[in-house]
């Protein structure tokens, strides 16, 4: 009996080897060899693939593109993380956590738009057509655009769409799809990347928009080869506590619009409901009179974003001081404690620090730095800081409070949620025009931004 040929894939870059290494030579990254049945690809009989036509070269100027080519999905939230609506013939990764809500959030969309006229082919490998209608029932009412599929042979799954032509394909998940000619398990690294590779060229070839499920990793990355991720057009993520009633949707790559952008939902019975100002779902319950907590302003995209910074400052008993930061950088934090000691005076080094960004969303701009600062500050020194004030700035390893971009937007986001003093950079002063009614109080240390608001 012959014995079947492997190969070595790396799973962070698709790289091939035919033996095991610990360090790929291409992205070296360590011990992401897989072992995998190697593809043999079919020949004729002069043992050479050969095309009946090739595609011919055509001029950048004769190609013709209209700017109204996208299709918007009913929800708002969800058009501004993909650019302003769905581009045709793309291909879109959707990644999260088991729970967090993926396919509720597709199926939603693909009710819009089958409501809109749109043709739409839902395929699933994880469900049964009755576990699909069972919890579509609790959305709502859905047109007969919408055509349900279980399936996970891509031979199959191609003829369906060749036959049916849907403007819109999901794809749940691609972890379950398999095909024929690959021997290697569904969700391995090689019929992943088959998989992935065959769904390209449909959407492509018959430009039709296909989203795409992912699994992902505890490491929080969809799990299959990295290259995944570099042959689709889009990365979505879905974040959040699966446990919480929020969910952000967050792009990590996008070729049709910005990767900044986030869609805010809250989890309900009805599904995903669009949260259109995040700033008030944010700063809900904060606590009065409470030291160790402001609320700083961060920009997602062209959106600004208020949300609470906490800090618990407290002596510690033990060798080394404890650092725990929940939704922000810990070396960040690190730093900015650091900064403190050596700028400000203040004795952290026999303190334990604990810092939290309320509601559970996961920030790093380093605009929060200053309100990370302050809130440390207040924290020690037991004092609490006014409940209408907001505070933005980028720190320095001197101590300096440097610029940030888009000033004017966050000073009129802090005005139309009732604050009433905003500390901010000292250069930004001058960037905030024609704002009226809101105290800005421009500093040029960390020293001068506690000395005036503690």
């Amino acid at each position: 009996m012959a014995k079947t040929k492997t190969v070595f894939f790396c799973q962070s870059c698709g790289y091939e080897s035919s033996k095991w290494m610990g360090q790929c030579p291409a992205c070296r990254e360590w011990n992401t060899f897989a072992e995998e049945p190697k593809i043999v690809n079919k020949k004729t009989t002069t043992g050479v693939v050969r095309r009946e036509t090739a595609a011919s070269p055509r001029s950048l100027s004769e190609i013709e593109f209209s700017e109204d080519a996208r299709i918007t999905t009913g929800m708002g939230e969800f058009d501004r993380v993909l650019g302003g609506g769905i581009v045709q013939g793309s291909l879109v990764l959707v990644g999260g956590d088991p729970g967090i809500g993926k396919s509720t959030l597709l199926l939603q969309m693909c009710r819009n738009l089958a409501s809109d006229g749109h043709s739409v082919l839902y395929v699933s490998g994880e469900e049964s057509p009755q576990q699909i209608r069972m919890r579509a029932q609790r959305m709502g009412d859905f047109s007969g655009n919408l055509k349900i599929l279980c399936e996970t042979n891509l031979a199959d799954i191609r003829e369906t769409i060749s036959a049916h032509r849907p403007e819109i394909v999901i794809i749940d998940s691609i972890q379950t799809m398999y095909h024929e000619e690959v021997s290697s398990a569904p969700g391995s690294v090689s019929q992943v990347r088959e998989s992935t590779g065959i769904l390209m060229q449909i959407a492509k070839g018959m430009n039709i928009t296909i989203f795409v499920v992912g699994h992902v990793t505890k490491e929080g990355v969809v799990a299959g080869p990295r290259v995944l991720e570099h042959m689709v057009d889009t990365v979505l993520y879905c974040e959040g506590d699966r446990y919480a009633a929020y969910r952000v949707l967050r792009s990590a790559k996008n070729r049709f619009g910005s990767t900044n952008e986030i869609g805010v939902f809250e989890m309900r019975s009805e599904g995903l409901v669009e949260v259109p100002n995040p700033s008030e779902y944010m700063l809900e319950g904060k606590p009065e009179g409470a030291s160790g907590s402001i609320v700083a302003c961060t920009m997602e995209g062209t959106r600004p974003v208020l949300l609470e910074v906490q800090a618990l400052v407290c002596k510690t008993n033990l060798a080394f001081p404890r650092r725990t930061a929940a939704g922000t950088d810990l070396n960040r934090v690190n730093l900015l404690m650091a900064v403190l000691e050596k700028r400000a005076g203040l004795r952290l080094s026999s303190c334990d620090a604990y810092i939290n960004i309320a509601g559970g969303i996961r920030m790093s701009e380093p605009a929060l730095d200053l309100g990370i600062v302050l809130a440390v500050a207040s924290s020690l020194k037991d004092q609490p800081i006014d409940e209408k004030t907001i505070a933005f700035g980028e720190v320095g390893l001197s101590g300096e409070v440097r610029s940030v971009s888009m000033a004017e937007q966050r000073v009129r986001e802090a005005k139309r949620l009732g604050f009433t003093s905003v500390i901010l950079p000292e250069v930004c002063k001058k960037q905030v025009r024609g704002v009226e009614g809101i105290e800005l109080k421009g500093v040029r240390s960390v020293r001068d931004a506690i000395e005036r608001i503690l």
